[in-house]
């Protein structure tokens, strides 16, 4: 009894000491997601209104730019996967590849061939492990990135648009990140970021533009480009792709930090509960101790007072 008396204060000391950890760890990311959230909201006007300039230049002019101009028969894509340099963030990053599968699935059963970029230690294992080529790899910032970053991250992408696909060019850029809805909802998305898919807005002004022309009507302008549409958007378009990353990397670190939070909040209460559970067997161990004890005690004192009658006869 004694013995098993050890195991169970061992065991509880032990996952004590499992509890104190993931208590910090929740509050560590409890904390740094708040910080996650300030940014995603700063960052979110700066990327709302480069958007609009972009749009109103891609749809206010006749311009045909790479970068806002479909391929008909596109043959290469490239897909950013964004994931984090470090785990107990429960499925985080194993949604997001999947998420990044499926639609690598789906472009290559479209035709086209895939080159992977990977932003996280998570995924370039999951690709190292598997033996499956990247062409390009950052890790070491997912969990506080920098616009720096996302800059060297786009950086790659851009170049590799504007080469031609013969040369190692790629046709179009998509994303895969996590969105960060609340502190409970997180979602592995995918998108495209280049060529530019115009929002529904943008879809009703280049309709605007369209009318006015058929018409023959004197509809002037509403932005004057210097010096030349082209030479706008070459200075836009950067600009907007590495606000877009940027935008990503912070979903995404939001979303890490509030999946980190979770999985250690449910590995904080399942603590709580096998210390309780272990609690319980320890002390139903000492009773049964102290009962066995007690029957060695009255055993012995009967055995003494039997001897003692038999003397006496």
């Amino acid at each position: 009894m004694g013995a098993q008396m050890r195991v169970y204060k061992r065991r509880i000391r032990s996952v004590s000491a499992t509890k104190k950890i993931t208590r910090a760890m929740e509050m560590i990311a409890a904390s740094r997601v708040v910080k996650a959230q300030r940014q995603v909201a700063a960052s979110a006007p700066y990327a709302t209104e480069l958007t609009s300039a972009v749009t109103a230049v891609a749809t206010g002019s006749e311009t045909k730019h790479p970068l806002t101009t479909e391929v008909e028969r596109p043959v290469r894509a490239a897909v950013l996967l964004i994931t984090s340099d470090r785990g107990l963030a429960g499925g985080y990053n194993s949604n997001a590849i999947k998420q990044a599968e499926a639609l690598t699935n789906r472009l290559t059963g479209e035709g086209r061939q895939v080159d992977h970029f990977i932003v996280g230690r998570k995924g370039v294992s999951y690709f190292g492990f598997r033996e499956r080529p990247v062409a390009e790899s950052w890790t070491g910032f997912t969990d506080n990135p920098t616009y720096a970053d996302a800059k060297k991250v786009a950086a790659p992408l851009i170049e590799s648009l504007s080469k031609q696909t013969s040369e190692g060019g790629v046709d179009e850029i998509h994303i895969v990140y996590t969105e960060f809805h609340s502190m409970m909802t997180q979602t592995a998305v995918d998108k495209r970021l280049l060529p530019i898919v115009f929002d529904k807005t943008a879809e009703e002004s280049a309709e605007v533009f369209e009318e006015a022309r058929k018409k023959e009507q004197d509809y002037h302008a509403l932005y004057d480009f210097e010096p030349s549409a082209d030479g706008v958007l070459d200075a836009l378009l950067p600009r907007y792709v590495e606000s877009r990353i940027y935008n990503a990397l912070l979903q995404s670190a939001a979303s890490k930090h509030a999946a980190t939070r979770r999985a250690m909040k449910s590995a904080t209460d399942n603590a709580e509960d096998l210390i309780k559970s272990l609690t319980r067997l320890a002390n139903q161990a000492r009773q049964a101790e102290i009962t066995q004890e007690i029957s060695e005690i009255v055993g012995g004192a009967n055995a003494l007072a039997d001897a003692s009658a038999g003397s006496d006869r």
